[in-house]
């Protein structure tokens, strides 16, 4: 038996109870590591001895593994600065060698799929270990009903089935295990496979399990069009566009895998009649009511006769033609992030395309096979891919601008740690323009930082925008020196001016190129408002902050466009409010976090609950949804239904701080809502000093979900450090 632990330490540990079919695939968490460079997260399984006692685990690892670790014990925190202290200390802890604060970012339940299937066309190793931990996730977040939905925790789909049961199947899993008999259940009661969305069509039709005739065509034509029409990709979203560029060329091609005994089977498995009897072209608009977010329009009936009509007279010349300047933007698209495309799910079809046009053993195939790895994150439910290759940049910068507003990046104990965070910050900033800016629809990228590393090279308004604010803010403190200079500083004021859109306001990739009609034309089925990029409270308000900030230590930089930017911003702020209130968000849950970044905005211009009518109904929006315990919870299914919606679980820890901080941004007159709910915050701190993870704090598409569960730590140490700022440290229980 062992000794109890000494009185002055604590044991912590996040251990995720596996689901009995989940637990026989776990691996042995011991040997997980966990390599970084400059942001990039590379998860290895170390299978020898002597490497395994060289390299120990650390807390890092630890932590995301959720195996148990221990820390100092620490009194109850009864006030802000204790609170403070006790959360700083352990997510500290948290930082990589590299300076940055990684994470997960997964969500979406067919992102690791598509690439699994890339990977077993292509005839790319998945090593052992990684398949059983892909697995034992996917078997973890199976609903009871059988199958998966379109992200975690969400009802089952025809998509998120297929994709996932043809995963597991690849991945060595029977049919017979019970998880697949239960799936193939749920899938037969939806429809079986012959009703999948388009995208699922694409990927059994790559794989040879469904037939290019049974989906709506993805013509590669659309590329040729002049780049003013709205129908040329460049107009589009830049996720859609280049998801769809890549489908287009597959497409075009007829590309698929011959038919083999796996796939053979799976044509016997995924249908509710015999493969060989299907009227594939019955099957193009029969997408089943589990998946389509909206009911097919008219408008979009026509569009598919017309698109098959194409198909039908085609000129060979054309389709050559098509297919070529398809496969060009894929190649620029590759080259240009370094082989790991935008994010994960155009990697996989990407990695398709060049496979087609260049060979397994083409140099473009072993860049791609030496990038799986970056975007899988070894979770505590198993390995799945991230939405992104991380949010390594995102999450570094909101957790130096916590340390600040809290007093803490300027304590000596914190030096080092503001020191290798800046260096990252310094190292990630995006230094030229993509090659064949225009040719490839890309938006100028020099002076820009990007949602997660310098690699994936795609400008982000509002991570550009925090950065800055956080780089000026920690360099004028003295305690770090000074890495970034007032001229890359200037190079990113003017690339964040130059995304600002006609009408004012500020989408996240690019300004808006096509009209929302576009959006009638939805080739996702999936997902609503992804046609063309979109305006954002939440971007454009951090883009308000960062003009502040800077502005405020270079105020004769181009002060009359900062000023005109600022006006059309606040502007668009106050336009876009809900009758209710509220702003809605696209990128984290939902209402809370929109509203409290647009009430941080319009503070920028002095609007406050005393001053402005627009701040006071913001107030009161949020009081009206403060619960009994003195928290906030709101569910994500707010973004679907355009209202707030009270999460059923209670009061989040992300929902709670979101709401304080934009309280008291406005300088809401109600104290002791404001004191309840850091009184809440506090309270749901851990004895470790941590908060747990509880709803998902993310969004990536309307309606789908994410997971950023760095949220819950620096949004928080926001929150209460801005409470200290404002009221002081008083005992708050």
């Amino acid at each position: 038996m062992s000794d109890p632990l000494p009185p002055d330490t604590v044991t912590g540990t996040g251990g995720h109870l596996d689901a009995k079919a989940a637990a026989e695939y776990r691996t042995d968490a011991t040997r997980w590591r966990l390599r970084v460079d400059n942001g990039r997260h590379m998860w290895e399984y170390i299978t020898n001895d002597e490497e395994l006692k060289n390299r120990p685990q650390s807390f890092v690892e630890r932590y995301w593994l959720g195996e148990s670790y221990e820390l100092p014990r620490l009194p109850p925190p009864r006030s802000p600065q204790q609170a403070l202290d006790r959360g700083w200390n352990f997510f500290k802890r948290l930082q990589t060698d590299d300076g940055h604060w990684g994470c997960n970012d997964d969500g979406p339940l067919f992102v690791t799929s598509g690439i699994v299937i890339s990977s077993y066309i292509t005839g790319t190793e998945i090593p052992r270990p990684m398949a059983d931990e892909m697995i034992r996730y996917l078997m973890n977040f199976a609903n009871t009903e059988g199958g998966w939905g379109l992200w975690i925790d969400s009802p089952s789909t025809v998509f998120g089935t297929t994709m996932n049961y043809v995963m597991l199947r690849i991945l060595g899993v029977s049919p017979n295990h019970p998880v697949l008999i239960n799936a193939r259940a749920a899938l037969l009661r939806m429809g079986s496979a012959r009703a999948l969305p388009t995208w699922g069509k694409f990927w059994m039709c790559v794989l040879g399990v469904y037939e290019w005739d049974g989906i709506i065509p993805l013509a590669p034509e659309p590329t040729l069009l002049p780049t003013a029409l709205p129908l040329n990709p460049g107009s589009w979203w830049v996720h859609v566009r280049n998801v769809f560029v890549s489908m287009s060329y597959l497409y075009g091609a007829r590309f698929h895998l011959p038919v083999n005994a796996l796939t053979s089977e799976l044509r016997r498995e995924l249908y509710d009649i015999e493969y060989d009897r299907i009227d594939w072209f019955a099957q193009r608009n029969n997408i089943s009511e589990f998946d389509r977010l909206k009911p097919i329009t008219p408008l979009q009936r026509a569009l598919t006769g017309a698109l098959c009509t194409y198909e039908h007279w085609k000129l060979p010349s054309l389709r050559r033609a098509a297919l070529r300047e398809a496969l060009f933007q894929v190649e620029a698209e590759v080259l240009n992030t370094k082989y790991l495309c935008i994010a994960p799910v155009s990697f996989a079809s990407n990695m398709l395309v060049l496979y087609h046009a260049h060979g397994k053993d083409s140099h473009w195939m072993k860049g791609m096979k030496e990038r799986i790895i970056d975007p899988m994150w070894m979770c505590r439910e198993g390995m799945a891919a991230s939405g992104t290759n991380g949010t390594s940049l995102w999450d570094t910068v909101f957790t130096v601008q916590a340390a600040i507003d809290g007093g803490l990046a300027t304590l000596p104990e914190n030096r080092d740690a503001m020191i290798k965070a800046l260096r990252f910050i310094d190292e990630s900033q995006i230094r030229e323009d993509p090659l064949g800016m225009k040719h490839v629809y890309r938006q100028s990228t020099k002076g820009a930082w990007p949602f997660s590393t310098r690699d994936q090279s795609y400008a982000v308004s509002d991570t550009t925008a925090e950065t800055v604010r956080c780089v000026v803010e920690l360099q004028n403190t003295g305690v770090v020196p000074k890495l970034v200079s007032d001229d890359r500083l200037k190079e990113a004021i003017d690339l964040i001016l130059g995304m600002e859109n006609k009408c004012g306001g500020f989408s996240a990739f690019e300004p808006i190129r096509a009209p929302k009609a576009l959006e009638l034309l939805n080739i996702t089925e999936l997902y609503d408002g992804v046609m063309t990029d979109n305006l954002f409270p939440e971007c454009t308000s951090s883009v308000l902050l960062c003009l502040k900030t800077f502005s405020d230590t270079y105020p004769t930089y181009r002060q009359s466009d900062i000023a005109s930017c600022v006006e059309n911003s606040v502007k668009y702020l106050v336009q876009s409010q809900f009758p209710d209130g509220g702003w809605i968000a696209a990128w984290g849950v939902c209402f809370t976090y929109a509203t409290m970044f647009a009430l941080q905005g319009l503070q920028t211009v002095g609007l406050f609950e005393a001053n402005s009518v627009t701040c006071r109904r913001a107030c009161q929006f949020l009081l009206r949804y403060q619960n009994a315990d003195g928290g906030w919870g709101e569910d994500l299914t707010s973004l679907k239904h355009k209202r707030y919606i009270q999460d059923p679980a209670g009061s989040q820890v992300t929902c709670t701080a979101y709401a304080l901080i934009g309280l008291m941004a406005a300088r809401c007159s109600d104290h002791q809502a404001i004191k309840d709910g850091v009184t809440w915050l506090v309270k749901a701190q851990q004895e470790t000093g941590e908060w747990c993870q509880t709803s998902l704090e993310g969004i990536f598409a309307n309606p789908g979900g994410m997971r950023y569960p760095n949220y819950k730590f620096h949004f928080s140490l926001a929150a209460i450090g801005k409470f200290k700022e404002m009221y002081g440290d008083p005992v708050l229980f």
